[in-house]
C-alpha cells in the first residue's frame, strides 16, 4: 500500500459496521481534482477484498450510488469494498459545458475526448482506470478480484471498459446500460461532440460493436443485465436487444434480465443491487 495523504478525506460514516467515505484528490488523468466515494465492510482481519467499482449515470455524482442504492448492508455481508466516481470533470471551463443535462458536466460518457474544446479535461476513461490503480494502492483490495457495473451512462462506461480490459476487471455487470450508442440520440451527442465526427472512432465506445468485434466470450463466467420494461428511454436510448443479439452470436454468456413496470430510476436500482453485489462475489471469488 502506498501512502494515502494524496487523498483528502472529506467525510465519513459508519454504516452496517464499517465505513463510508467521501474523497477528494488529484487527478493526473483530468488534470484537475476529482471526488470518488468508498463503502469499507467491516473488518477483514488484514485480508484483502474483492473491489467493486460503480459507474453512475448522466447528472449523478460520486454520491449518488452511496446515498441511494442501498448497497452497503450487502456489501458488508460479502466484505465487497464498492468504489464510486463522479461522472464528469469539475471546473474544466469549457464554454457550454453545463448547457445540456445529457452532455459535458455530468455526462463525461466514459470516454476520452478528442476534440479541442473537450480533450484537455475530459477524459473519463483514463480516469476509471487511474481510480483503479488508486484504490488498489490505497485500500485493502485485490488487485486479482476488481469488479465493475454501472447504471445507464454509467452502464455503458461499465460494459466497455471491461470488454476493453478484461485483464483489469474480473466480472461486469450493468442496470439498464445505453448498450449501442452509435445508435442512440444520446450517444451520437455525446460522442459526435467527445469523439468528432467519424464514427469509425466510436465503435471502440459502444459496447454491442465491442462484441461484435471480439466474436467470442470476453466473460466466459457470463454478464448480468437487468432493464425495467416501463423504463420510458428503453425503446429510444437503451437498444439492449443489440447486445443481446451480439452476445448471443458471439456466444458470450449473457443474463439479460426483463422487468415488468420497472423504470430507469434508483428505486429499480434498490430492488436489484443485491443480486448485482452477489453475482459479482461468485465471479471474483
Amino acid at each position: 500500500m502506498t501512502d494515502s495523504s494524496a487523498l483528502e478525506l472529506l467525510g465519513e460514516h459508519a454504516c452496517f459496521g464499517g465505513v463510508q467515505r467521501f474523497y477528494r484528490h488529484a487527478s493526473s488523468a483530468i488534470g484537475l481534482p476529482m471526488r470518488f466515494s468508498v463503502y469499507l465492510p467491516p473488518d477483514a482481519g488484514g485480508k484483502q477484498l474483492p473491489v467493486l467499482f460503480y459507474l453512475a449515470g448522466l447528472t449523478c455524482t460520486e454520491e449518488t450510488f452511496m446515498t441511494k442504492a442501498g448497497a452497503q448492508r450487502v456489501a458488508a455481508e460479502l466484505g465487497l469494498i464498492l468504489v464510486a466516481p463522479d461522472t464528469s470533470p469539475r471546473g474544466a471551463g469549457v464554454p457550454g459545458e453545463g448547457d445540456s443535462w445529457d452532455f459535458g458536466l455530468g455526462a463525461g460518457f466514459y470516454v476520452d475526448a478528442t476534440e479541442e474544446a473537450w480533450s484537455r479535461h475530459y477524459r473519463m476513461y483514463s480516469y476509471i482506470l487511474e481510480l483503479r490503480t488508486l484504490a488498489l494502492a490505497t485500500l485493502p483490495a485485490d488487485p486479482q478480484r476488481v469488479g465493475i457495473f454501472g447504471h445507464s451512462m454509467g452502464g455503458h462506461g461499465a460494459l466497455t471498459l471491461a470488454l476493453r480490459n478484461p485483464d483489469l476487471f474480473r466480472s461486469v455487470s450493468a442496470f439498464a446500460p445505453i448498450a449501442a450508442p452509435t445508435r442512440c440520440p444520446w450517444g451520437k451527442k455525446a460522442f459526435g461532440g467527445y469523439l468528432g465526427p467519424d464514427q469509425a472512432a466510436w465503435r471502440g465506445h459502444d459496447a454491442t460493436e465491442l462484441v461484435k468485434d471480439a466474436g467470442r466470450a470476453v466473460f466466459p463466467q457470463g454478464i448480468l443485465v437487468d432493464q425495467g420494461l416501463a423504463d420510458k428511454f428503453l425503446a429510444e436510448q437503451l437498444y439492449p436487444e443489440d447486445f443481446e443479439e451480439a452476445c448471443r452470436a458471439a456466444g458470450q454468456p449473457l443474463e439479460l434480465r426483463r422487468h415488468p413496470g420497472y423504470d430507469h430510476g434508483y428505486y429499480f436500482i434498490s430492488t436489484f443491487v443485491e443480486d448485482h453485489l452477489r453475482f459479482h462475489r461468485r465471479t471474483l471469488g
